[in-house]
């Protein structure tokens, strides 16, 4: 009896147990999915906030650099509209020509290459906002050769003329101080030194030396101060081109001899017209 009592014991602690581990387990298992759910939604959650983050810093680092990118052009504009106050162009000019002779007595001819030298300052005046027009004033240097078959001698009084063709060598020069007033347009900004340019007005020089030299096989003379030259010089220029290639040419509108220099007894009336280049700077 006490047997049966013990063995009947035994089974109903078994079977307990037993159905006390399969609620135990099936209600583990029944939690598992809603807990990983949870965590899911909890990552998920937090992967947006992430995102979210990062576009509120992106969409801050994009309007700090709209700020200093509007705030450098600012500066831009008003270092621009500063520095275009003083804006000048082509403050100096040097220039190389050929020089020819006009209105030359019959017999009388240049030979070689007569050349000339032009350098000076001008001051340049806008006109417009813009700064495409202008007037410039200046002053400058100029040296004329001439080289030809007119024979001058010296003398006792005065300078007489003859056309010889037997030299080695025959030129006389002339050296100016030169006074330019030009009216200008041009395409200039203050950006772009590259820009079409036309420029003309009208020079006055004076003439502070002159020299002549004649040298053949026999004879050979040189003379400075000759005053049958013009001391003063006037006449019409044009210079234009495109950055620094110009095209400049000037005519001459009186005589660069005065009337007592003669030829077989009629005045030497001639003038000249210098064309070539002309380059600026500044």
């Amino acid at each position: 009896m006490t047997c049966t009592l013990r063995a009947k014991k035994i089974y109903f602690m078994k079977k307990y147990f037993f159905l006390f581990f399969l609620i135990a387990f099936s209600s583990a298992f029944a939690q598992d999915p809603v807990t990983n759910q949870q965590i899911k939604q909890a990552q998920e959650q937090e992967e947006q906030e992430r995102l979210k983050e990062s576009l509120d810093n992106q969409q801050t680092i994009d309007q700090k650099e709209i700020e200093e990118a509007k705030r450098k052009k600012d500066s831009t504009d008003i270092t621009v509209k500063v520095v275009d106050s003083l804006y000048r162009e082509d403050q100096f000019y040097i220039g190389l020509t050929y020089n020819l002779l006009q209105n030359r007595p019959e017999g009388l001819s240049q030979n070689s290459f007569s050349s000339g030298l032009h350098i000076g300052f001008l001051r340049d005046m806008p006109l417009n906002k813009r700064r495409n027009y202008a007037i410039a004033v200046g002053l400058g240097y100029s040296m004329n050769d001439f080289r030809q078959n007119l024979k001058i001698i010296k003398g006792e009084e005065n300078f007489s003329y003859t056309l010889d063709n037997d030299f080695d060598k025959n030129k006389f020069a002339l050296h100016y101080v030169d006074l330019p007033i030009e009216f200008r347009w041009r395409t200039s900004t203050i950006q772009s030194h590259r820009f079409w340019r036309i420029y003309t007005g009208v020079k006055l020089s004076y003439l502070f030396l002159n020299k002549s030299k004649f040298v053949s096989s026999t004879e050979k003379f040189k003379y400075f101060g000759n005053d049958d030259f013009n001391k003063f010089q006037y006449g019409a220029y044009i210079s234009f081109g495109y950055n620094t290639w110009n095209f400049h040419a000037y005519y001459g509108l009186n005589s660069l001899l005065k009337s007592e220099a003669k030829l077989d007894g009629k005045s030497i009336d001639i003038n000249t017209i210098n064309i070539g280049l002309m380059f600026y700077i500044l």
